[in-house]
């Protein structure tokens, strides 16, 4: 009897140690949200930037809100602009030119400033000091470097500069440093650049000296944007874990949480009037005119 007593007692004890080792081997217990938050980066024009600077971003931002928050690059004007009429992303860390056509349209509001990486700048057109050309009126019939699609310094404020001139040709340069190369060879008359770009690249073309033609208005910094169809109090939710979020993650991301969100009026206007002149941008000669606005 005794025998039975205590192989009774063995198989009790097993049973509980089973049990516990069980306990301790399950996974750790997953988040309750299947969430997803996807984050638009612009890398184009002169928002070209590394992934890498938004990955602890992403890891906060999803710990914080406990989603899935997934990064997607957008390395053209075109594959952005879906993205945004769309409204795939949640968040967007978005261009002076990109913004604008999102707040335009009313799909996307600002959320936060990007004034720390970049601040307010102008776009400038730029000639060979030797060359004849003294106003804008003079580029008429000359060829002229643009830079990228969707670049507000190098390609949407240039444009309105230009209105209403008949050009021989536009030329799209795939880098701020290309313009003043085609300008140091003699392939174009004028080119457009930003400031901060003419003033970092001039240096390098020692044989050649540069004059500006003209000087365009300030643009308004990049903005980080949210989409409206993010859940009100979900909106509270990331915003507040933005404005919380460690120093060293909110200067990789690029973001100013205490700089006043900047004012878009203008330059709104400005990208509407310009982006009816896509369709004529790419023919020669090139007639800077809205087609509409004779009708």
């Amino acid at each position: 009897m005794k025998t039975i007593t205590w192989r009774c007692f063995l198989l009790i004890q097993l049973s509980v140690v089973v049990s516990l080792v069980g306990v301790g081997c399950r996974p750790a217990k997953e988040p309750l949200t299947t969430e997803r938050l996807t984050v638009g980066v612009v890398s184009y024009g002169e928002q070209t930037v590394s992934l890498e600077k938004y990955e602890q971003f992403k890891n906060y931002l999803a710990a914080q809100t406990q989603s899935i928050v997934e990064l997607e690059p957008a390395y053209n004007e075109l594959q952005a602009l879906e993205q945004i009429q769309r409204q795939r992303w949640e968040i967007v860390f978005a261009p002076p030119g990109l913004a604008a056509i999102a707040m335009g349209k009313g799909l996307y509001i600002p959320l936060f400033s990007m004034e720390g990486i970049s601040s307010r700048q102008r776009s400038l057109l730029v000639v060979r000091d030797d060359t004849p050309i003294i106003k804008i009126a003079d580029l008429a019939n000359k060829t002229i470097a643009l830079e990228s699609v969707g670049s507000a310094a190098g390609y949407y404020i240039p444009l309105y500069d230009l209105y209403g001139l008949t050009l021989a040709q536009i030329r799209f340069a795939p880098t701020p440093k290309t313009v003043l190369e085609w300008l140091n060879e003699g392939s174009v008359d004028a080119g457009a650049i930003a400031e901060k770009d003419f003033e970092l690249y001039k240096q390098q073309f020692s044989g050649t000296k540069f004059r500006i033609l003209h000087t365009s208005r300030w643009i308004p910094p990049a903005v980080v944007l949210l989409a409206p169809t993010v859940e009100r109090n979900r909106q509270q939710q990331i915003q507040k874990a933005m404005e919380q979020a460690p120093g060293y993650i909110i200067s990789d991301a690029g973001y100013v949480p205490a700089a006043k969100i900047p004012s878009y009026d203008q330059f709104i206007k400005l990208v509407e009037k310009v982006r009816p002149l896509e369709a004529q941008v790419k023919q020669t000669p090139t007639v800077l005119i809205n087609p509409e606005a004779i009708k």
